[in-house]
């Protein structure tokens, strides 16, 4: 006895534009990264060591490990969720700018200063450089997508 499943062409491509967001969420990450290694917003401390302090630590590898590996989770999440429609640049780039948006809002608003201790949709320094960063990663997944996509064809479905 042998069944037979039949995926439509979308959810066919969703493994596919899960990869294709891992390369995009490491590309955006290590802009972002570099961003957040220069940027000293607060006490001549670079934000990548804020981001080691997740964990207790004021280490920059260990802050470059743990937002390497949310930027590689965002970049997946980017290409499960909005892959269908990222797959061209001028698409790509809005929808990377308004994601890059959404992730300052959830992580540098919201989940980093909740696990650090400190008050939570504020408007300082810090958020400020970190909108910057986050848009940097937004902008850099959104076009290293889209440059994916159209350098593979159409061998992931059709685009939008």
């Amino acid at each position: 006895m042998t069944a037979t499943v039949h995926a439509s062409p979308h959810m066919a491509a969703i493994p596919v534009h899960a990869a294709w967001g891992a390369a995009a969420g490491l590309v955006g990450g290590i802009g972002m990264g570099i961003w957040m290694s220069v940027s000293r917003p607060m006490m001549d401390t670079a934000m990548i060591t804020m981001v080691a302090g997740l964990l207790g630590s004021t280490n920059a590898f260990v802050g470059w490990l743990i937002h390497l590996a949310i930027a590689l989770f965002a970049g997946i999440t980017f290409g499960v969720l909005l892959g269908e429609y990222a797959r061209r640049l001028a698409p790509a780039l809005v929808l990377g700018l308004a994601y890059g948006a959404v992730w300052w809002t959830l992580g540098a608003l919201w989940i980093m200063p909740a696990n650090m201790g400190m008050p939570v949709f504020t408007w300082n320094a810090v958020t400020a450089s970190s909108l910057g960063a986050h848009l940097v990663f937004g902008l850099l997944a959104g076009v290293t997508f889209a440059s994916i996509a159209q350098a593979t064809g159409k061998r992931a479905g059709p685009a939008r």
